[in-house]
Parts: C-alpha cells; structure tokens; sequence
C-alpha cells in the first residue's frame, strides 16, 4: 500500500504544525489543504488552498485532519464522514455533547476509523506515568491533580478556557486513572472582558474513588502545564512542558521529634527523575492515526483517542460548565 493521501481543512495554529508532521511522517502524503480564511502562515507550501470541505474531498482522500474552530467540527466531520473519508478532529470533538455523538456515531456506522486530538496522551512524561501506574509502582491511586495555566493565546475566539483547555486535561485524567468522571464541581471567572470564561476551578470524583482537581487559567503570566497522581507509595510529577516525570517516594526514616513520628502519615523519601525517550507529542498521534487507518476501524492495538472517549470528555466539560453555572456538583 502506498503512501495515505491526507486532508488537512484548518490552516491556522494548529493547522500549521499538523501540516508540517504530515509531511514529516512516513507513509502519509499531504496533498490537499483547505481554509475558506486562507493561508497566513505559509502552509500550503505550492498545493492550492482550497475553499472548504467539499472541495478537499473532491481531491481523493484516503484520510483527514480537522483543525477548524470548534464550533464547524461537526460540519466538517459528517461531510468527511458521508464521503467514507477516515478523519481525526482536534479536541473537542465538537461544540455539544449531541453534536459529538452525531460525529462519532456517523463514524462508526460506516465502519470508519474517527479519531479526536488530544496529544497529550502523547506526552512523554505522560506516557511514562501511565505505564508506570499500569505496573502497580504507585500502589493504589488517591488523586490526580492537574494544573494548567498561562497567557491567554491569540489562536481563540469561539470557546472559552474549559472547552479549548481544561478538555485537555479531564481527557488526560480519566486515561491516566483508567476510570472516568462520576461527578464534578467547579466555578469559573470572566476577568478579561471576553465572551467565554477564561479561568477554572473544578474538583471531582472517579468511578474508582479517585479524587481529582483542576485549575486552568488563561490569566497566567508564565505557562504551567502539570499533572500530580498522588498514591500510596508516594506522588509522581509529570511536567508536560520539559516532558519530565519525577517520583517522590513515601520516605521509611523514623523521626525523634515526637510530634512528627506521633503523626500517622508519611515522610519526605527519595526523589527520581527519570530518563525517559522525549519525541514530539504531535508526530507520534499522527503515527497512531496513520497505523489505525491502515490497520481499519476496530483492529486491536489502536491507540488513537476515540470518538466515543471524545464524547465522554464533552460529557464532562459540559458538567462543568452547568455546574459553575447553578452552583452545583453535577453528578455524571
């Protein structure tokens, strides 16, 4: 099989660097870029920018990448969708949870590969976390505490801080658990003069009792991307920014000052930051999405974001953002 002919609609931020790891990847070959805003940044680099969705398909595709605004996910996947062309969306999925179960579910009636962007399940440090956990070297999980601040970026304008970054990390949360969101509580501030909310607090629960926090922010003046899973036998740190993972293990070394050694917690022990191989995020979800489509909607060993797990992530930011505006937890 030759080289998967890619689509690419969407030419901004995002869309320019999908654009280059196409290019970068074997066995995908970008020959069709599409932007009805045109191209800005230079992407098209000799391939006409084309006007819309129609006119990308038109070009013969094997499969797809959506980097539009939020709010024409869905237009653009169900077209992509009707014409059997294999597609990738960046998060979110689309601009409503019904939205995205009509994404997800015309994906998957045509036995079709859909898959959602959330590249930080790319992450290195992320990816060593999980794999850490999954071997038991935590013991049993409490928390998962996410933190995710900085400027607010000039790439936004349809949707406020939940749906474009707080998604990241619920996503994130629920992967590296291995559970998902059973209820959530959060509020959330306007305090720039936009539309959309542009900072969070959210706190909730796992099926799996796991307790889970997130504060994200676009009201930062330094950018800070970290997830803390705090358990039994200590808490890991993973920096998605230098892509580090440190350990902090529960310390055995007894205390003579009786207040402390009367207390039943634990101690400051070792700490390890470890070696870890550090590709870039991007062009390791384009891989998985190129091996899904070659392999076929439904083959074992995907490992793409799904539509579906794209749809129980909406689920939840939009039980977020009912719950800051009634003033309640929302059970999910």
């Amino acid at each position: 099989m030759g080289a998967l002919r890619i689509g690419l609609i969407g030419l901004g931020s995002m869309g320019r660097h999908h654009a280059r790891v196409i290019r970068a990847t074997p066995g995908m070959e970008l020959v069709a870029v599409a932007d009805p805003g045109g191209d800005r940044f230079g992407v098209a680099d000799g391939l006409p920018v084309l006007p819309d969705v129609r006119a990308l398909i038109d070009a013969g595709l094997d499969a797809a990448m959506v980097a539009v605004p939020t709010v024409h996910h869905e237009e653009v996947a169900l077209a992509l969708a009707e014409a059997g062309v294999a597609a990738m969306v960046e998060k979110p999925i689309a601009h409503s949870v019904e939205a995205g179960r009509r994404v997800a579910e015309a994906f998957s009636s045509r036995g079709l590969v859909g898959a959602v962007g959330y590249v930080e399940r790319c992450n290195p440090a992320l990816r060593a976390l999980r794999a850490r956990l999954d071997a038991g070297d935590l013991g049993e999980v409490y928390q998962v505490l996410t933190r995710r601040q900085g400027p607010f970026p000039a790439r936004i304008s349809d949707v406020g801080v939940v749906k474009d970054l707080a998604t990241h990390d619920i996503d994130l949360t629920a992967w590296v658990a291995d559970s998902r969101y059973t209820s959530i509580s959060a509020h959330v501030a306007h305090r720039s003069g936009r539309d959309n909310e542009d900072m969070v607090v959210g706190v909730g629960r796992l099926a799996n009792g796991v307790i889970v926090s997130h504060v994200v922010n676009w009201l930062t003046p330094f950018k800070e991307r970290v997830t803390i899973v705090t358990g039994e036998k200590g808490a890991y740190v993973a920096d998605t920014l230098t892509g580090d993972l440190t350990f902090y293990a529960n310390g055995t070394v007894t205390s003579a000052w009786d207040q402390v050694a009367a207390f039943r917690g634990v101690s400051e022990g070792d700490v390890v930051r470890y070696a870890i191989e550090k590709r870039e995020p991007l062009a390791l979800e384009q891989e998985r999405f190129r091996d899904a489509v070659v392999a076929g909607a439904g083959a074992p060993g995907n490992e793409i974001v799904t539509m579906d797990e794209g749809v129980a992530t909406l689920e939840v930011v939009e039980a977020v953002l009912a719950s800051a505006a009634e003033n309640r937890t929302v059970d999910l």
